[in-house]
């Protein structure tokens, strides 16, 4: 896990919690559902192929 996926899980976590606030249950149940996949290794970072293509596409 790249530490911009456990960034990121954080992050939802966090949103999670302020959607409990909020009584939004079935987003905050959705955030923390995206957090545990990051979290769990089943989600591939390909942030950094994607801006390399899109790159060598701007440069052409």
């Amino acid at each position: 896990m790249t530490e911009r996926m456990k960034r990121q899980a954080e992050a939802n976590r966090a949103a999670a919690r302020v959607l409990r606030n909020r009584r939004a249950d079935d987003a905050a149940t959705r955030m923390e559902d995206r957090a545990t996949e990051l979290e769990s290794g089943r989600v591939n970072d390909v942030t950094d192929q994607v801006s390399s293509l899109i790159r060598w596409g701007l440069r052409r």
